[in-house]
């Protein structure tokens, strides 16, 4: 849970709101997850060392997780990689034993798809280019927790929609990172879209996201999946009317308000 803190305020909420056993499964899952994400999205790597370094870690993750041969993979770059990318291996060995296996399938393809998106220098043209790279970094964390559902209470759930749920999430961030992303030199609007065609795209995966959830009945986990949900709502709106970003207080606002609904 410290961990989870350090790299993530979003879903560091509704994982600590979970019981026990899902709080241990999915905050293991999302560490894994991040572990690779902090890979392709650091700032010095070289973009033909991101794709070995996720190439190489999703052929381990498709076996028995080698620690020692990932701890060599990562040895050259050890002093410039956080911590979650080192630890891979705890996040690993901490969830538990019945999911564990689905957990490192999906954290595989997500490394596969990085390493694929690093190489067209995160360069999206058309909207299949955008639904494929929101596919890889986000809607497989959708898949992910799917599984996780089913395996924890057999709440089972549509995987489309699931996906759909990650892409409007990560949608968001696209309009909210447009700026620092053009920085960066890297796009993620396909050719001719506006802002407005974003927008249209956050909201018909927001959609989606909302019929997701009419197939879970366990309350725990409706309020996990209430938390980001109602987050990227609020912060499509504030983009909307010019803000940059939700404040602070309007996002322990929104909390608030989702936890006592």
């Amino acid at each position: 849970m410290h961990m989870l803190k350090l790299t993530s305020r979003t879903f560091y909420i509704p994982i600590k709101l979970l019981k026990p056993t899902l709080r241990e499964t999915v905050g293991s899952a999302y560490l894994c997850m991040r572990a690779i994400d902090e890979i392709e999205d650091h700032e010095t790597l070289d973009i033909d060392v991101k794709q070995q370094l996720l190439n190489e870690t999703s052929v381990l993750l498709k076996s028995d997780f080698d620690e020692e041969a990932y701890s060599e993979l990562l040895a050259p770059y050890r002093d410039i990689l956080p911590e979650v990318t080192l630890r891979l291996g705890d996040w690993i060995r901490f969830c538990p034993e019945g999911i564990v296996g689905k957990v490192t399938e999906s954290t595989s393809v997500m490394a596969t798809g990085m390493a694929k998106w690093a190489g067209k220098e995160w360069q999206v043209k058309t909207e299949e280019d955008l639904d494929d790279y929101t596919y890889y970094v986000a809607g497989l964390v959708g898949v992910m927790l799917s599984d996780i559902w089913e395996w924890y209470d057999g709440t089972k759930t549509d995987r489309d929609l699931a996906i759909g749920y990650g892409r409007g999430l990560q949608a968001v961030n696209v309009l909210r990172n447009k700026d620092e992303d053009a920085e960066r030199g890297v796009r993620f609007f396909p050719e001719n879209w506006t802002r407005d065609d974003m927008f249209a795209y956050a909201n018909e995966n927001l959609d989606k996201a909302d019929e997701y959830m009419k197939d879970i009945k366990t309350r725990n986990i409706t309020l996990f999946c209430k938390i980001p949900l109602g987050l990227a709502k609020r912060t499509l709106k504030a983009l909307k009317s010019g803000k940059e970003k939700m404040s602070r207080q309007e996002v322990e606002e929104t909390v608030d308000e989702i936890i006592n609904d």
